[in-house]
């Protein structure tokens, strides 16, 4: 089984920035892939940022330029570093290992944009 927590969301004001951390644990064998995805109210869950075990990045065109997408493959941990956040970018963040064709979620990090 794979277990994900992630930490470091919370309240910040346009403009500002958070850091993002997703620690993988359990069965995990090396090579796969590791994602945030985030879910407003109302809406569908949606890719954020995306990295592949070979380290090919891959961002939504809505956080091109302000988020960056990194891994510690010695540490099994995602991170997501989060800057010039708008309101719109409120949503809970989710973390995710897809591994063998297999979809693992952490329980999501509420991050709140607001003045």
């Amino acid at each position: 089984q794979v277990q994900l927590v992630e930490s470091g969301g919370g309240w910040v004001q346009p403009g500002g920035s958070l850091r993002l951390s997703c620690a993988a644990s359990g069965s995990i064998f090396s090579i796969y892939a590791m994602g945030w995805y985030r879910q407003a109210p109302g809406k569908q869950r949606e890719l954020v940022a995306r990295i592949s075990s070979r380290f090919i990045l891959n961002y939504a065109d809505f956080v091109k330029g302000r988020f960056t997408i990194s891994r510690d493959n010695a540490k099994n941990t995602v991170y997501l570093q989060m800057n010039s956040l708008k309101p719109g970018d409120t949503a809970v963040y989710y973390c995710n290992i897809h591994q063998s064709g297999v979809d693992y979620w952490g329980q999501g990090t509420q991050v709140t944009v607001s003045s």
